[in-house]
């Protein structure tokens, strides 16, 4: 079967650049996953913990024959495999892969919760997402989620860092 899922990637360590370019070539290198959707990539204030350096955040849409466990699995696998170290919860990091939505389910497990719990509080998350796929509601809530990006005061934190050219258009980051 074919799912369509979301992943928001981050970095904000080191070349943040080139780990997005990494982490897209990755995902899009397993045979089970194909990237048919990228935003443009954003420069982002950090959320949580704010003493750390800016991120730079995209969005992508794939279409992967992984079940959401083994699609989480992969990422996780993915951000081990690129030298990504957990030392405290919002902490920098080299590179962050969190899925957002899975084929607009509903998913509660001990590893996964789906859709991702605050991805309507981020304006990160939000302002990418919709440039991927701007009719998306909220699987959860039945609402669109650019009601929720108008309601979040703080948008300014935000920045178009690289744009994607072309409406629509899939192009990897070294494009």
């Amino acid at each position: 079967m074919t799912n369509i899922a979301y992943l928001s990637l981050g970095s904000n360590v080191g070349d943040r650049h080139g780990y997005l370019k990494e982490a897209i070539e990755l995902l899009d290198s397993h045979e089970g996953i194909s990237i048919i959707g990228q935003s443009s990539i954003y420069e982002t204030d950090p959320v949580g913990y704010t003493e750390q350096g800016k991120f730079l955040n995209l969005v992508i849409k794939v279409k992967t024959e992984l079940s959401a466990e083994k699609l989480l699995y992969q990422c996780l696998q993915n951000e081990i495999d690129m030298g990504r170290k957990r030392e405290f919860k919002w902490g920098p990091r080299i590179i962050d892969l969190d899925i957002l939505l899975y084929n607009h389910e509903n998913i509660e497990s001990e590893k996964l919760i789906l859709p991702h719990p605050r991805m309507h509080e981020r304006a990160f998350v939000l302002v990418p997402l919709l440039e991927v796929s701007k009719d998306l509601m909220h699987p959860v809530f039945q609402t669109p989620f650019k009601e929720f990006l108008a309601n979040i005061p703080d948008k300014e934190g935000v920045r178009l860092w690289k744009q994607i050219n072309g409406e629509d258009a899939y192009a990897h980051l070294g494009n």
